[in-house]
């Protein structure tokens, strides 16, 4: 009943919908953890990945709220344009990171 499923890192990601020639934040999320809902049965059908926006998304008009996927989901391949890539991607460029690490704390404090 161990959890069977793969982890993301904590970090910033890329939701797929990002533009590569917009704002270097449109899309933009930090990976907090991953939460188990309370009423699903089963750590891997529970399992959610607790993540909030790095730009104006709604959860974050509303009061700095955060997201929840499942992980299930956060972790699955969608199709875009008739291609196959990862739903989030995680951001390994270390300048996109630092202008991120900025973002967030104007956004959330440090």
């Amino acid at each position: 009943m161990g959890n069977k499923l793969k982890t993301p890192e904590l970090g910033f990601y890329y939701h797929y919908k990002h533009d590569s020639n917009g704002e270097v934040n449109n899309y933009a999320y930090e990976v907090l953890n991953i939460a188990h809902h309370t009423e699903i049965d089963g750590l891997d059908e529970s399992a959610m990945v607790v993540y909030r926006p790095l730009y104006d998304a709604s959860v974050y008009k509303i009061g700095k709220h955060w997201d929840v996927r499942s992980l299930q989901m956060f972790m699955e391949s969608v199709i875009k344009d008739g291609k196959k890539m990862l739903r989030f991607t995680k951001i390994i460029d270390s300048k996109v990171i630092s202008k991120l690490e900025k973002i967030k704390e104007i956004m959330y404090g440090k």
